[in-house]
């Protein structure tokens, strides 16, 4: 009803009280997110501020370029915990990855436990350049070892944009998918809308994630949805409750 003005509404206005954020970088100092404390309390200020009710944050694991470990991250979340303990005290944080599906991480997730978002559910990107030449068997490997892979932002891989059949494979090969919350205001470009939409019409879109590494991606918030299917759109957001604690 009345969808022609749901089409007009900001972001911010479409977050739940019971939304659970599972992809962002507020971490200080670990990757291309939060680089400072200081960064990190207004990421987390302004998520209180949409209403924000439980958050998963993800530091990248991307080895020789935000080569994270498993303690660091936990440690960096302890630290960031306690130094702002007021904040910290009104939300629910937790700390998982975005980990990086090239030939290292094979070796990664066979010698130790993966930080996931929930149980064995476990947050993965690619390379914006390409897939890995052996995406599907990794895929394969990672499912072996007992993980459910949850496939970041596949709107955004603009390799695919032109192949729409292989988001049918990967959601065939067991990837649940995680649209970016700011692809519905055309942060990232009208391609990648599209493409978000394109998934969200033929309901492939599981899951959602702020994505939130600076300012920008918070004032981005402020702006007007620009996808049509904003009905698939809020149903994906609120299928983040399965990641409640």
């Amino acid at each position: 009803m009345f969808s022609f003005l749901k089409t007009k509404s900001k972001l911010k206005e479409l977050i739940p009280s019971n939304y659970i954020d599972i992809h962002s970088h507020l971490l200080p100092g670990i990757d291309d997110g939060a680089k400072t404390i200081d960064d990190s309390k207004y990421i987390l200020e302004s998520m209180l501020g949409f209403g924000f009710n439980q958050i998963i944050t993800t530091p990248h694991t991307i080895k020789t370029v935000w080569n994270n470990s498993k303690e660091g991250i936990e440690s960096t979340y302890e630290k960031t915990k306690n130094e702002l303990k007021e904040l910290t005290s009104k939300v629910q944080l937790r700390a998982a990855s975005e980990y990086m599906m090239d030939e290292n991480f094979v070796a990664l997730f066979k010698s130790e436990k993966l930080l996931t978002l929930k149980e064995n559910y476990v947050l993965v990107e690619m390379s914006y350049l390409n897939p890995p030449i052996q995406l599907l068997d990794i895929l394969f490997e990672l499912q072996l070892e007992g993980y459910k892979p949850v496939l970041a932002h596949p709107e955004r891989y603009n390799f695919y944009h032109s192949k729409p059949k292989e988001f049918d494979k990967l959601k065939k090969a067991g990837c649940l998918f995680q649209m970016n919350l700011l692809s519905s205001v055309g942060y990232y470009g009208k391609e990648v809308s599209a493409a978000a939409d394109k998934l969200l019409a033929n309901e492939m879109i599981d899951f959602v994630g702020s994505d939130i590494h600076h300012a920008q991606h918070i004032e981005a918030f402020q702006h007007k949805i620009i996808i049509k299917n904003q009905n698939e759109f809020e149903k994906a957001i609120q299928n983040n409750t399965f990641f409640s604690i």
